[in-house]
Protein backbone atom coordinates (compact mmCIF):
# COMPACT_ATOMS: atom_id res chain seq x y z
CA UNK A 1 0.00 0.00 0.00
CA UNK A 2 1.05 3.55 -0.50
CA UNK A 3 2.89 5.22 2.50
CA UNK A 4 1.31 8.63 1.80
CA UNK A 5 -2.23 7.05 1.70
CA UNK A 6 -1.94 5.36 4.83
CA UNK A 7 -0.32 8.16 6.28
CA UNK A 8 -3.52 10.57 5.36
CA UNK A 9 -6.17 7.84 6.62
CA UNK A 10 -4.62 7.59 9.94
CA UNK A 11 -4.97 11.38 10.16
CA UNK A 12 -8.40 12.05 8.75
CA UNK A 13 -11.09 13.53 10.58
CA UNK A 14 -13.98 11.35 10.15
CA UNK A 15 -16.05 13.57 8.06
CA UNK A 16 -13.38 13.02 5.55
CA UNK A 17 -13.36 9.57 5.77
CA UNK A 18 -15.31 8.43 2.72
CA UNK A 19 -13.06 10.45 0.76
CA UNK A 20 -9.97 9.39 1.49
CA UNK A 21 -11.06 6.18 1.18
CA UNK A 22 -11.64 6.85 -2.36
CA UNK A 23 -8.02 8.73 -2.68
CA UNK A 24 -6.88 5.97 -1.45
CA UNK A 25 -8.36 2.90 -3.93
CA UNK A 26 -7.18 5.65 -6.14
CA UNK A 27 -3.90 4.92 -5.48
CA UNK A 28 -3.82 1.77 -5.18
CA UNK A 29 -5.07 1.49 -8.86
CA UNK A 30 -2.14 4.24 -10.47
CA UNK A 31 0.50 2.66 -7.98
CA UNK A 32 0.85 -0.90 -10.07
CA UNK A 33 3.19 -3.17 -8.90
CA UNK A 34 5.37 -4.97 -11.15
CA UNK A 35 7.44 -8.76 -10.80
CA UNK A 36 10.54 -8.45 -13.36
CA UNK A 37 11.48 -11.67 -14.51
CA UNK A 38 15.30 -11.99 -15.21
CA UNK A 39 17.04 -15.07 -16.30
CA UNK A 40 20.01 -14.88 -15.34
CA UNK A 41 23.60 -16.35 -16.42
CA UNK A 42 26.23 -13.35 -15.11
CA UNK A 43 25.87 -12.22 -11.99
CA UNK A 44 27.99 -8.74 -12.84
CA UNK A 45 25.25 -8.07 -15.44
CA UNK A 46 22.49 -9.26 -12.82
CA UNK A 47 24.18 -6.47 -10.33
CA UNK A 48 24.06 -3.90 -13.21
CA UNK A 49 20.32 -4.58 -14.41
CA UNK A 50 19.10 -4.63 -11.01
CA UNK A 51 20.77 -1.48 -9.92
CA UNK A 52 19.10 0.38 -12.99
CA UNK A 53 15.61 -1.41 -12.28
CA UNK A 54 15.51 0.06 -8.99
CA UNK A 55 16.32 3.73 -10.13
CA UNK A 56 14.29 3.91 -12.96
CA UNK A 57 11.02 1.34 -12.67
CA UNK A 58 9.04 4.20 -10.31
CA UNK A 59 6.87 1.62 -8.68
CA UNK A 60 7.12 -1.34 -6.04
CA UNK A 61 8.50 -4.30 -7.80
CA UNK A 62 10.27 -6.99 -7.37
CA UNK A 63 12.90 -8.44 -9.48
CA UNK A 64 13.10 -12.68 -9.42
CA UNK A 65 16.52 -13.61 -10.63
CA UNK A 66 17.08 -17.20 -11.57
CA UNK A 67 20.06 -18.31 -11.54
CA UNK A 68 20.56 -20.03 -14.66
CA UNK A 69 24.67 -20.72 -15.20
CA UNK A 70 24.54 -24.26 -13.93
CA UNK A 71 21.46 -25.38 -14.49
CA UNK A 72 21.84 -23.97 -18.27
CA UNK A 73 17.83 -25.04 -18.46
CA UNK A 74 16.14 -23.71 -21.33
CA UNK A 75 14.62 -19.74 -21.25
CA UNK A 76 10.88 -20.99 -21.46
CA UNK A 77 11.33 -23.19 -18.47
CA UNK A 78 12.87 -20.32 -16.32
CA UNK A 79 10.21 -17.64 -17.74
CA UNK A 80 7.45 -19.86 -16.50
CA UNK A 81 9.18 -20.54 -13.06
CA UNK A 82 9.27 -16.82 -12.60
CA UNK A 83 5.52 -16.42 -13.49
CA UNK A 84 4.72 -18.86 -10.91
CA UNK A 85 7.08 -17.10 -8.56
CA UNK A 86 5.13 -13.54 -9.05
CA UNK A 87 3.68 -11.83 -6.54
CA UNK A 88 1.87 -8.80 -8.93
CA UNK A 89 -0.48 -8.78 -11.66
CA UNK A 90 2.16 -7.00 -14.23
CA UNK A 91 5.08 -9.32 -15.20
CA UNK A 92 7.99 -8.17 -17.02
CA UNK A 93 10.33 -10.67 -18.37
CA UNK A 94 13.99 -8.72 -19.80
CA UNK A 95 16.98 -9.98 -20.39
CA UNK A 96 19.86 -8.57 -18.22
CA UNK A 97 22.44 -6.87 -20.71
CA UNK A 98 20.12 -4.42 -20.82
CA UNK A 99 19.63 -0.29 -19.77
CA UNK A 100 16.36 1.26 -19.20
CA UNK A 101 17.32 5.04 -19.59
CA UNK A 102 13.46 6.12 -19.11
CA UNK A 103 12.20 7.16 -16.04
CA UNK A 104 9.15 5.90 -13.70
CA UNK A 105 8.72 3.50 -17.00
CA UNK A 106 6.85 1.20 -14.59
CA UNK A 107 3.87 3.88 -14.41
CA UNK A 108 4.06 4.17 -18.17
CA UNK A 109 3.34 0.54 -18.41
CA UNK A 110 0.80 0.33 -15.81
CA UNK A 111 -0.94 2.92 -17.15
CA UNK A 112 -1.09 1.27 -20.69
CA UNK A 113 -2.50 -1.80 -19.48
CA UNK A 114 -5.37 0.52 -17.36
CA UNK A 115 -6.31 1.87 -19.98
CA UNK A 116 -6.94 -1.46 -21.92
CA UNK A 117 -8.09 -4.42 -20.41
CA UNK A 118 -7.76 -6.13 -23.98
CA UNK A 119 -4.14 -5.44 -24.18
CA UNK A 120 -2.28 -9.04 -23.68
CA UNK A 121 1.48 -8.02 -24.08
CA UNK A 122 3.63 -4.66 -24.50
CA UNK A 123 7.03 -4.56 -25.96
CA UNK A 124 9.46 -2.24 -27.10
CA UNK A 125 10.62 -3.78 -30.33
CA UNK A 126 8.34 -5.87 -33.15
CA UNK A 127 6.73 -6.61 -35.81
CA UNK A 128 3.41 -6.08 -38.39
CA UNK A 129 3.99 -9.39 -39.76
CA UNK A 130 4.84 -12.78 -39.43
CA UNK A 131 5.42 -14.45 -42.41
CA UNK A 132 4.85 -18.45 -42.88
CA UNK A 133 8.54 -19.01 -44.09
CA UNK A 134 10.34 -19.42 -41.15
CA UNK A 135 11.76 -16.53 -39.90
CA UNK A 136 12.02 -14.01 -36.71
CA UNK A 137 9.90 -11.23 -36.06
CA UNK A 138 11.67 -8.41 -38.69
CA UNK A 139 10.13 -9.93 -41.86
CA UNK A 140 13.08 -8.53 -44.51
CA UNK A 141 10.90 -9.24 -47.51
CA UNK A 142 8.19 -7.28 -45.91
CA UNK A 143 8.70 -4.57 -47.81
CA UNK A 144 6.31 -2.02 -46.04
CA UNK A 145 7.00 1.08 -43.50
CA UNK A 146 5.17 -1.30 -41.06
CA UNK A 147 7.54 -4.14 -41.35
CA UNK A 148 8.59 -2.56 -37.78
CA UNK A 149 7.87 -0.84 -34.85
CA UNK A 150 10.27 -0.23 -32.37
CA UNK A 151 12.47 2.06 -30.11
CA UNK A 152 15.52 0.98 -28.86
CA UNK A 153 19.32 2.06 -28.87
CA UNK A 154 20.63 -0.71 -30.44
CA UNK A 155 24.28 -2.32 -28.82
CA UNK A 156 26.04 -4.64 -30.81
CA UNK A 157 27.92 -7.80 -29.36
CA UNK A 158 28.74 -9.57 -32.47
CA UNK A 159 29.36 -7.03 -35.27
CA UNK A 160 32.05 -3.84 -34.75
CA UNK A 161 29.43 -1.40 -35.36
CA UNK A 162 28.25 1.87 -33.40
CA UNK A 163 25.26 2.05 -31.08
CA UNK A 164 22.35 2.72 -33.09
CA UNK A 165 18.64 4.00 -32.30
CA UNK A 166 16.41 2.10 -33.88
CA UNK A 167 13.24 4.44 -33.82
CA UNK A 168 10.57 3.43 -36.24
CA UNK A 169 7.34 4.74 -35.44
CA UNK A 170 5.44 4.31 -38.86
CA UNK A 171 1.99 5.39 -38.08
CA UNK A 172 3.23 8.29 -35.71
CA UNK A 173 1.47 7.01 -33.05
CA UNK A 174 2.05 6.42 -28.99
CA UNK A 175 1.27 2.35 -28.94
CA UNK A 176 1.79 0.29 -32.15
CA UNK A 177 -0.32 -2.87 -32.74
CA UNK A 178 2.06 -5.31 -33.59
CA UNK A 179 1.64 -9.41 -34.24
CA UNK A 180 4.75 -10.57 -32.63
CA UNK A 181 7.46 -8.53 -29.74
CA UNK A 182 11.20 -8.59 -29.32
CA UNK A 183 12.24 -10.89 -26.74
CA UNK A 184 14.79 -8.56 -25.17
CA UNK A 185 12.14 -6.57 -22.66
CA UNK A 186 8.30 -7.19 -22.88
CA UNK A 187 5.59 -7.13 -19.95
CA UNK A 188 2.64 -9.19 -19.77
CA UNK A 189 -0.70 -9.99 -17.42
CA UNK A 190 0.69 -12.25 -14.72
CA UNK A 191 -2.94 -14.56 -15.58
CA UNK A 192 -1.96 -14.46 -19.34
CA UNK A 193 1.72 -15.78 -18.55
CA UNK A 194 -0.05 -18.63 -16.39
CA UNK A 195 -3.07 -18.97 -19.38
CA UNK A 196 -0.27 -18.90 -21.95
CA UNK A 197 2.67 -20.81 -20.56
CA UNK A 198 5.79 -20.46 -22.51
CA UNK A 199 6.35 -23.92 -24.34
CA UNK A 200 10.03 -25.78 -22.89
CA UNK A 201 8.87 -28.88 -24.51
CA UNK A 202 9.30 -27.70 -28.31
CA UNK A 203 11.64 -24.91 -27.47
CA UNK A 204 14.27 -26.15 -25.34
CA UNK A 205 16.58 -23.50 -25.83
CA UNK A 206 17.30 -19.49 -25.72
CA UNK A 207 15.67 -18.82 -29.09
CA UNK A 208 11.72 -18.43 -30.52
CA UNK A 209 10.47 -18.29 -27.61
CA UNK A 210 9.18 -14.56 -27.66
CA UNK A 211 7.32 -15.46 -31.17
CA UNK A 212 5.79 -18.39 -29.46
CA UNK A 213 4.43 -16.70 -26.56
CA UNK A 214 3.28 -13.91 -28.90
CA UNK A 215 1.52 -16.34 -31.62
CA UNK A 216 0.09 -17.88 -28.42
CA UNK A 217 -1.70 -14.67 -27.21
CA UNK A 218 -1.98 -12.74 -30.72
CA UNK A 219 -5.58 -14.79 -30.72
CA UNK A 220 -6.70 -13.53 -27.44
CA UNK A 221 -5.01 -10.05 -26.55
CA UNK A 222 -3.94 -7.18 -28.43
CA UNK A 223 -0.51 -7.14 -28.59
CA UNK A 224 1.69 -3.59 -28.46
CA UNK A 225 4.53 -1.90 -29.55
CA UNK A 226 5.57 1.48 -26.87
CA UNK A 227 7.74 4.25 -27.73
CA UNK A 228 7.53 5.48 -24.28
CA UNK A 229 10.22 3.45 -22.53
CA UNK A 230 14.12 3.59 -24.33
CA UNK A 231 16.38 1.00 -23.50
CA UNK A 232 19.96 0.59 -24.11
CA UNK A 233 20.43 -3.45 -25.10
CA UNK A 234 23.65 -4.20 -25.24
CA UNK A 235 23.23 -6.98 -28.17
CA UNK A 236 21.72 -7.46 -31.33
CA UNK A 237 21.46 -10.97 -31.61
CA UNK A 238 23.56 -13.81 -32.83
CA UNK A 239 21.06 -15.54 -35.89
CA UNK A 240 22.81 -18.51 -36.67
CA UNK A 241 22.43 -22.15 -37.61
CA UNK A 242 21.75 -22.86 -34.18
CA UNK A 243 18.89 -20.11 -33.43
CA UNK A 244 17.26 -21.11 -37.24
CA UNK A 245 17.11 -25.07 -36.05
CA UNK A 246 14.44 -23.11 -32.96
CA UNK A 247 12.69 -21.26 -35.88
CA UNK A 248 12.00 -24.46 -37.88
CA UNK A 249 10.50 -25.98 -34.66
CA UNK A 250 8.35 -23.34 -33.77
CA UNK A 251 6.94 -23.20 -37.50
CA UNK A 252 6.19 -27.10 -37.28
CA UNK A 253 3.85 -26.21 -34.54
CA UNK A 254 2.45 -22.70 -35.78
CA UNK A 255 2.31 -22.66 -39.70
CA UNK A 256 -1.65 -23.61 -39.52
CA UNK A 257 -2.04 -20.44 -38.63
CA UNK A 258 0.28 -18.61 -40.34
CA UNK A 259 1.21 -15.86 -42.19
CA UNK A 260 -0.66 -13.08 -39.71
CA UNK A 261 -0.76 -9.68 -40.16
CA UNK A 262 -1.90 -6.16 -38.34
CA UNK A 263 -1.18 -4.10 -41.48
CA UNK A 264 -3.64 -4.23 -44.48
CA UNK A 265 -2.25 -6.21 -47.68
CA UNK A 266 -3.28 -5.13 -51.36
CA UNK A 267 -3.16 -7.78 -54.14
CA UNK A 268 -1.10 -10.42 -53.98
CA UNK A 269 1.24 -8.70 -51.39
CA UNK A 270 0.88 -11.56 -48.98
CA UNK A 271 1.83 -13.98 -51.50
CA UNK A 272 4.78 -12.15 -52.86
CA UNK A 273 6.00 -11.85 -49.34
CA UNK A 274 6.20 -15.59 -49.19
CA UNK A 275 7.54 -16.45 -52.33
CA UNK A 276 10.61 -13.96 -51.25
CA UNK A 277 10.46 -15.46 -48.12
CA UNK A 278 10.74 -18.54 -48.94
CA UNK A 279 13.24 -18.47 -51.61
CA UNK A 280 15.59 -16.43 -49.19
CA UNK A 281 15.24 -19.08 -46.61
CA UNK A 282 15.93 -22.58 -48.77
CA UNK A 283 19.24 -20.55 -49.88
CA UNK A 284 19.93 -19.46 -46.53
CA UNK A 285 19.38 -23.24 -45.72
CA UNK A 286 21.56 -24.85 -48.24
CA UNK A 287 24.64 -22.15 -46.88
CA UNK A 288 24.23 -23.36 -44.23
CA UNK A 289 24.29 -27.14 -45.19
CA UNK A 290 20.55 -28.75 -44.04
CA UNK A 291 19.94 -31.35 -46.38
CA UNK A 292 17.68 -31.87 -49.27
CA UNK A 293 15.25 -33.76 -47.08
CA UNK A 294 15.72 -31.20 -43.86
CA UNK A 295 14.61 -28.19 -46.25
CA UNK A 296 12.05 -30.34 -48.00
CA UNK A 297 10.28 -31.30 -44.63
CA UNK A 298 10.17 -27.56 -43.86
CA UNK A 299 8.22 -27.14 -47.04
CA UNK A 300 5.90 -29.83 -45.79
CA UNK A 301 5.27 -28.16 -42.37
CA UNK A 302 4.45 -24.85 -44.01
CA UNK A 303 2.32 -26.55 -46.45
CA UNK A 304 -0.51 -26.92 -43.53
CA UNK A 305 -1.54 -23.30 -43.47
CA UNK A 306 -5.27 -22.78 -43.29
CA UNK A 307 -4.42 -19.11 -43.86
CA UNK A 308 -3.46 -18.93 -47.46
CA UNK A 309 -3.29 -21.08 -50.69
CA UNK A 310 -0.25 -23.32 -50.30
CA UNK A 311 0.58 -22.53 -54.27
CA UNK A 312 3.54 -20.70 -53.19
CA UNK A 313 5.12 -23.55 -51.15
CA UNK A 314 4.98 -25.72 -54.15
CA UNK A 315 6.61 -22.92 -55.82
CA UNK A 316 9.55 -22.97 -52.79
CA UNK A 317 9.63 -27.09 -53.69
CA UNK A 318 10.28 -26.24 -57.54
CA UNK A 319 12.88 -23.61 -56.49
CA UNK A 320 14.59 -25.69 -54.13
CA UNK A 321 14.80 -28.60 -57.05
CA UNK A 322 15.96 -26.04 -59.77
CA UNK A 323 18.89 -25.58 -57.09
CA UNK A 324 19.62 -29.44 -56.29
CA UNK A 325 19.29 -30.11 -60.29
CA UNK A 326 21.67 -27.08 -60.98
CA UNK A 327 18.90 -25.96 -63.43
CA UNK A 328 19.26 -22.54 -62.04
CA UNK A 329 22.75 -21.11 -60.39
CA UNK A 330 23.35 -20.94 -56.90
CA UNK A 331 23.57 -17.44 -55.58
CA UNK A 332 26.36 -15.47 -54.71
CA UNK A 333 28.74 -19.02 -53.71
CA UNK A 334 29.26 -22.24 -55.04
CA UNK A 335 27.48 -25.27 -53.54
CA UNK A 336 30.04 -27.78 -52.35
Amino acid sequence: MPDMAIFYWNNARPASGLVILALFLAAIQVQAMISIVICSADPTELSKVSENIRHTVGVPHEIIAIDNRRASRGICDVYNEGANMAKFDLVCFMHEDIEIRTENWGSVISEIFGRDPQIGIVGVAGGGYKSLAPAGWYQLEFHSEERSYQNVLQGYKYNEKKELHAYHNPRNERLSRVVCVDGLWFCTRRDIALRFPFDGKVLTGFHGYDLDFCLNVFPHYKIMVTYDVLMKHASEGNFNKQWLDHILKLHKKWSYALPLTTSVMRGNEMYDIEKRSFKVLIEQMMRWKYSYWQIQTMLWHSAKTQQMPTKVVFKGFLHLLKLYLHILPFPDEQRT
